[in-house]
């Protein structure tokens, strides 16, 4: 039977800018889909028309949301997360939902201490005004290169923020922001389940939004469960190496890890 694999967008970026990775994942004999998070628009246009149905989704509905889509697959998938979907990729493997996952610049879990100035300003444009908790928030093409375009071009970075950028909810930041001190976050991963499938967490050296630090912080966290976890970092690349002239680089990395964990 074909393995499916899900892939899992994170925060201001559309789910059909995994086009390309599902189509190589296809290509590859896998049977891949990129479904949107609750709210989300078929298209990025439609997204961008209709923030208020964006707004308001916390983490647990966007689990819930996924966790609905595993239980219509024929088998358990791959999930394959960006941002916050690689936190929601995360949550679902550790509730047993997945064979596998692989979470790419991260956003972090409960239990992951340090905040970078630079994720701090990356995310300003949510936390400077608390009524954001329940709205969709856009980001501007300078806030977007900022945060996920700042090893591109100035040109690709544009082309890239009109091709995929749509409103983000601002409910799973506030979450992320207050983990540490809500014993029922959200945003708690259960690192110490031991049978779960393996994790590959990808960093990226060069990444403003999730820092390489809280990748390496985040496996720490899985220090007390001996399911496979593996990381690798890109040392040059950004928060958008999953959708830059550079992805391929990065699925194929992906692919390799799989391969190596007969999958």
């Amino acid at each position: 039977m074909t393995i499916p694999v899900l892939f899992i967008h994170g925060l201001w970026l559309h789910a059909s800018s995994w086009d390309p990775w599902v189509q190589l994942f296809r290509d590859a004999g896998y049977d891949p889909q990129a479904p949107g998070w609750p709210g989300d628009g078929d298209t990025v246009e439609s997204s961008r028309a209709n923030p208020d149905a964006i707004g308001d989704h916390g983490i647990d509905d966007v689990v819930d949301h996924f966790a609905a889509v595993i239980e219509r697959l024929p088998s358990a998938p791959i999930l394959i997360g960006h941002s916050f979907g690689g936190m929601i990729a995360q949550k679902l493997l550790g509730q047993d939902r997945a064979r596998a996952a692989i979470a790419i610049d991260a956003a972090q879990i409960k239990g992951v201490l340090p905040v970078p100035l630079s994720a701090l300003r990356a995310t300003l444009p949510v936390f400077k005004n608390p009524a954001n908790l329940h709205r969709a928030v856009s980001l501007t093409a300078e806030q977007f290169r900022f945060a996920f375009t700042n090893t591109v071009s100035e040109e690709e970075s544009d082309e890239l923020f009109q091709r995929w950028s749509i409103p983000a909810p601002g409910k799973p930041l506030f979450e992320a922001a207050t983990a540490n001190f809500n014993p029922h976050s959200p945003a708690k991963v259960d690192t110490e389940n031991q049978n779960r499938g393996p994790l590959l967490l990808i960093a990226s050296g060069k990444d403003h939004t999730v820092p390489e630090s809280v990748t390496r912080a985040t496996l720490k966290q899985y220090r007390h469960s001996e399911a496979v976890t593996d990381i690798l970092t890109f040392p040059g690349k950004a928060h958008s190496l999953t959708i830059d002239s550079g992805w391929r680089e990065v699925a194929d990395a992906c692919l390799t890890w799989l391969k190596d964990q007969s999958l």
